[in-house]
């Protein structure tokens, strides 16, 4: 045996055992309950992922193999990409399921009368599957936010080459950038653009505002930016100039240089799915939607980086109100009954988060207030039902 494969063994020995010392140092009640809840919470999130991504990826793929002539072979490779995405989705409903079964299962078997009856608190027993809500809390949180929008990207790209479209082609509609300037002085741009694909803007119209007294409408039938001029080529278009005593010049051309930033083209670039992007691409997007004066994007973007942190504390949420009901010695659930009722509850949550989700983008309610009201009842209505327990 060499000395680098005995250095490995021996460091991995050491981590083993320092793993099992950190475990053995979990209070006894902690370790049986996490015991119990690991594998319905394996069960669940494989059940929940497997559903998810059957209707949500796997029909729209043998949709591309037999409509396109997708490749077998690229579409598993796009599924599997897909597939991180999906399992984000299940884990507060992976939580909720695991967290019902068991404390359902415990209390059938009399065993939270037991630790009732010895005087162990409520609280105390559903520690455990609190603890395991933060944990999948934690993780959900970066698994959302590192391998997520990474595999998405690669899924894309995978099924752009599968199908041989432009990798380079974005594609949007209705492109409006505004731009201002200095404090006081107000907008000095408004570029707007029918259509953005294959790197060039279609149907563009600019307003400029930065000669006193004169407004100049500039109209293209496409522009493109270019880097090494640091600004943008306007192609087969005229402009015309508004003077203050009412007259007009107009001039045509074929090929005019303009200097305005890449803001357009930034804009138009941005993901459309928030799940493709990560907790930093989402801030960018939202001070660039914020700098081209779009409101609406600008809230739509805010609540999905509210949604960011919305999306894993549904774990913790979940195993508060999973343990709760489990605990309740009149509950008895199997699993199929466990499945049906966490879908009911799921969906009553999800229901409350599209709600909000949609009035916090709509202008009526601030994003925070509506990215974190689902939130916030569900943890009111867990803690009344544990109160409830404890009388």
């Amino acid at each position: 045996m060499n000395k680098i494969s005995f250095t490995k063994k021996m460091l991995n020995f050491r981590l083993v055992s320092y793993l099992d010392s950190l475990w053995l140092r979990v209070p006894l009640l902690d370790r049986w309950l996490i015991a119990e809840l690991i594998p319905p919470l394996l069960f669940a999130v494989s059940a929940f992922t497997t559903i998810s991504l059957t209707l949500g990826a796997m029909f729209e793929l043998v949709r591309e193999i037999v409509e396109k002539g997708l490749s077998l072979n690229i579409a598993v490779a796009v599924l599997f990409l897909r597939l991180p995405e999906f399992l984000v989705l299940s884990f507060p409903m992976a939580v909720l399921m695991a967290t019902l079964l068991t404390y359902s299962k415990l209390s059938t078997n009399s065993e939270i009368k037991a630790l009732l009856s010895i005087g162990i608190q409520p609280t105390r027993i559903i520690s455990a599957a609190l603890s395991i809500g933060i944990f999948m809390t934690i993780g959900t949180f970066l698994f959302n936010n590192i391998i997520v929008p990474n595999s998405n990207q690669l899924a894309d790209i995978t099924l752009r080459k599968g199908l041989g479209v432009a990798m380079h082609s974005y594609h949007s509609e209705d492109i409006v950038y505004s731009r201002k300037g200095k404090r006081g002085e107000g907008l000095t741009h408004l570029f707007y653009a029918k259509d953005f694909s294959g790197g060039e803007m279609k149907k563009v119209t600019l307003l400029d505002f930065t000669k006193p007294n004169y407004t100049q409408v500039l109209k293209s039938d496409k522009a493109s930016w270019k880097d090494s001029l640091s600004s943008w080529e306007f192609i087969n278009g005229n402009i015309l100039t508004l003077a203050p005593n009412g007259s007009t010049v107009t001039l045509e051309f074929e090929s005019y240089i303009y200097p305005l930033d890449s803001g357009p083209q930034k804009v138009a670039e941005l993901p459309k799915d928030s799940n493709n992007m990560s907790l930093s691409d989402a801030l960018k997007a939202q001070k660039l939607y914020k700098l081209s004066g779009n409101l609406k994007e600008t809230r739509r973007m805010q609540v999905r980086i509210q949604e960011k942190f919305t999306l894993p504390m549904a774990c913790f949420v979940f195993s508060l109100i999973g343990a709760t009901l489990g605990i309740k010695p009149n509950i008895r659930t199997t699993k199929s009954q466990g499945f049906g009722l966490s879908i009911v509850l799921i969906l009553i949550y999800y229901i409350l988060s599209f709600t909000f989700s949609s009035l916090g983008v709509g202008g009526s309610l601030n994003p925070i207030i509506a990215a974190w009201s689902p939130v916030l009842i569900s943890l009111f209505g867990g803690s009344i039902l544990l109160r409830y327990i404890m009388k």
